[in-house]
């Protein structure tokens, strides 16, 4: 009897398929139960494994990096940079993102129960939210809400779900002091809005696997004009966080179909309460002068 002929697997998909036959024992590989569990666990976190370098990962998953370089030869690679391509490739592309996160809830959801589905997630959102306090550097956290108080120009930028997360900080901060809007509320264009901003002026841009290019070059081209970019991501080696002067990383792993919020919506809030702390009396002046706007014109309905 011929044996099967492994392939290296050039796709998640593909990775996916390999690892039914190496669990089934139809498939040309055989993995110990440790690599099973490595290979199972980036598999079902692809930007993680995407952004990590191969040291982080390996002390996320609990194994040597070396581990990790074993690994990706077995499968086919010369070293651990062609199999974490195939995950880089995924989130570059990130086609079937959205379809993949309900599929991956349709498989796990073992309990079949609505309010088990809803504590679940609770949980998770917890996880995330803990997840985020506990990795945030103090000193980029205060640095980062006081040049929110301190630029003369403060732009927030979001596409697809995240704009929502943009408009909020934007009117959030719009409440404290001037001059802090979305970045491109009138879609007059990026080009245009960039081209108001000036060195030392700051940009928040907020972006998830799967990244959305624009956003991208929109924070690769404010980083390269001087302008000070604030990122809130999902990774340390996200491509936001690599061209940011400071980043935050927000996990935003749960059974949600698309990206997570709660956390991110925690962030926001903090950078603001934040920088009303700061601001003091003359944060308190202009709330204090919102109201009475809102009151005369209430009035006059």
């Amino acid at each position: 009897m011929t044996s099967p002929t492994l392939h290296r697997p050039d796709t998640l998909a593909d990775l996916e398929h390999l690892l039914t036959d190496i669990e089934s024992g139809n498939g040309a590989l055989r993995l110990g139960k440790r690599s099973r569990q490595v290979l199972t666990a980036m598999v079902s976190a692809p930007q993680q494994t995407a952004v990590s370098s191969i040291s982080d990962l390996a002390e996320r998953l609990g194994v040597s990096p070396s581990t990790l370089s074993r690994l990706a030869q077995r499968l086919g690679f010369d070293g651990f940079g062609g199999l974490q391509g195939v995950f880089r490739r995924q989130v570059t592309e990130g086609k079937s993102f959205y379809s993949d996160q309900v599929s991956r809830l349709l498989d796990s959801d073992a309990e079949g129960d609505s309010m088990a589905r809803l504590a679940r997630l609770g949980r998770q959102e917890s996880a995330n939210i803990s997840d985020t306090i506990s990795g945030i550097d103090g000193e980029a956290f205060s640095r980062s809400a006081r040049r929110l108080v301190e630029a003369r120009r403060v732009r927030i930028h979001g596409m697809r779900q995240f704009a929502s997360l943009a408009s909020f900080m934007a009117y959030g901060l719009s409440m404290l002091r001037p001059d802090a809007a979305p970045l491109d509320p009138i879609r007059h264009g990026v080009a245009d809005a960039l081209a108001q901003l000036d060195e030392g002026d700051v940009l928040v841009v907020v972006s998830c696997f799967p990244y959305t290019p624009s956003v991208l070059a929109t924070a690769e081209v404010a980083a390269r004009q001087g302008i000070h970019v604030i990122a809130l991501t999902d990774a340390a080696g996200s491509p936001l966080a690599r061209v940011a002067h400071d980043s935050f990383t927000v996990p935003n792993h749960s059974l949600f179909f698309s990206n997570s919020m709660c956390a991110f919506m925690l962030l926001a809030e903090g950078l603001l309460s934040e920088a009303a702390s700061l601001m003091g009396d003359e944060g308190l002046a202009a709330l204090k002068r919102r109201e009475r706007l809102i009151g005369e014109l209430n009035d006059s309905l």
